[in-house]
């Protein structure tokens, strides 16, 4: 009988384990699977309103947290520039940057306010509590087209 404890106790600490480590990667993640350091900048919308943040400094074929924990806002919008080749992994929704670190209120007036603005990417979380991007070399197709069949 006694030979038995020590697997139930193993099962127990491995379950115990998967809960801990499914809890652990609660976050917004971004990995650099370029050969380059990139600066990226993150932004959402908080209760008391638009947030810009940044610089994340993420070296090639690594990967950085930049929201802790289970994520709060289903939508998150993304900025990243190539620190060495120029290239920028940008969008359509122009919010405000700094050159330096920097935590903004507000997406309006940026160069009023003395910030510049770019062109952040949305990325719809479907209220998932962890979320991972992906920037890689290879640009988008200027005109991306959708394959595969309909077949009921």
């Amino acid at each position: 009988m006694h030979s038995r404890h020590p697997l139930v106790y193993f099962g127990i600490f491995a379950v115990c384990m998967m809960f801990m480590s499914a809890e652990a990667r609660a976050d917004f993640r971004v990995c650099n699977s370029t050969q380059n350091l990139v600066g990226v900048a993150i932004g959402y919308r908080a209760k008391t309103g638009w947030v810009t943040e940044g610089w994340w400094h993420i070296n090639g074929s690594s990967c950085k947290t930049l929201i802790e924990g289970p994520l709060s806002q289903r939508y998150y919008y993304l900025y990243a520039e190539d620190a060495e080749a120029g290239g920028r992994w940008a969008g359509p929704v122009n919010m405000c940057v700094a050159e330096k670190e920097f935590k903004i209120a507000g997406v309006n007036d940026c160069f009023a306010r003395g910030f510049q603005r770019s062109g952040f990417q949305e990325y719809d979380t479907g209220e998932q509590s962890s979320w991972m991007v992906q920037l890689t070399d290879e640009a988008p197709p200027e005109n991306p087209t959708v394959t595969g069949t309909n077949n009921p």
